[in-house]
């Protein structure tokens, strides 16, 4: 069994077994986050883009931890330069770990680095499998993603302004056809406030269930 905790924002941990993948990890100037990041451990720090509400304190974790950052080029080049472990990968590029793969997916944003290009994640995790959008506007291919992967949770951002916002996820979930959604991106600052449950209304239309978490609350996959 795998244990999904959400931190705010876009900043989750999954956990099973002896391992733990730690996304976009915004811990720091986080007003909605309640983790510590001198307390966070984990073997793996995926990460999306290079704005600073995603890098975050990818840095400072992966030097204690000795955690492997996951990114593009761009970003494993950015984190490599400061003596952190990383593994450069690129949009449509997958790779085979201990515990299942990672596959990166195209993500319609800046990228926050130099010739880099925004990210999400596909991730195979001891069987089950994790959609993680990352910062993203709604795009077509999203239906190719939900055709090629038999998706078990779909991390979606609903914020808006900077992300798609809950009428384009709920179109994205209708592309995706995943079994859970799970929103996020939303309420950390006012310029992104947005109601989750009137999104998870709309999307339990679909019959496709919806669980709103709140920062800090843990859920077993």
């Amino acid at each position: 069994m795998a244990n999904l905790t959400f931190y705010g924002h876009a900043c989750f941990s999954l956990c099973a077994k002896d391992t733990t993948l730690l996304f976009d990890p915004f811990f720091t100037g986080n007003p909605v986050n309640p983790g510590n990041p001198a307390e966070v451990s984990c073997n793996y720090i995926l990460v999306s883009h290079g704005h600073s509400d995603h890098l975050g304190d990818t840095i400072d974790i992966a030097k204690r931890t000795g955690a492997t950052v996951l990114s593009t080029a761009e970003i494993a080049s950015l984190v490599g330069q400061q003596q952190c472990a990383n593994i450069s990968m690129h949009l449509g590029g997958k790779r085979t770990f201990d515990f299942g793969y990672v596959k990166l997916t195209p993500a319609f944003h800046g990228a926050g680095v130099p010739g880099g290009h925004a990210a999400g994640f596909i991730v195979n995790f001891f069987g089950k499998t994790i959609y993680f959008a990352g910062d993203t506007a709604l795009f077509g291919d999203m239906a190719l993603l939900g055709r090629l992967e038999n998706i078990d949770f779909a991390l979606l951002p609903i914020g808006d302004n900077y992300t798609m916002g809950p009428e384009d996820a709920v179109e994205a979930v209708k592309m995706l056809k995943p079994k859970t959604v799970i929103p996020m991106h939303y309420n950390t600052w006012p310029v992104i406030a947005q109601s989750p449950e009137l999104f998870k209304e709309k999307v339990e239309a679909l019959s496709i269930s919806v669980q709103i978490l709140n920062p800090g609350q843990t859920i077993t996959l």
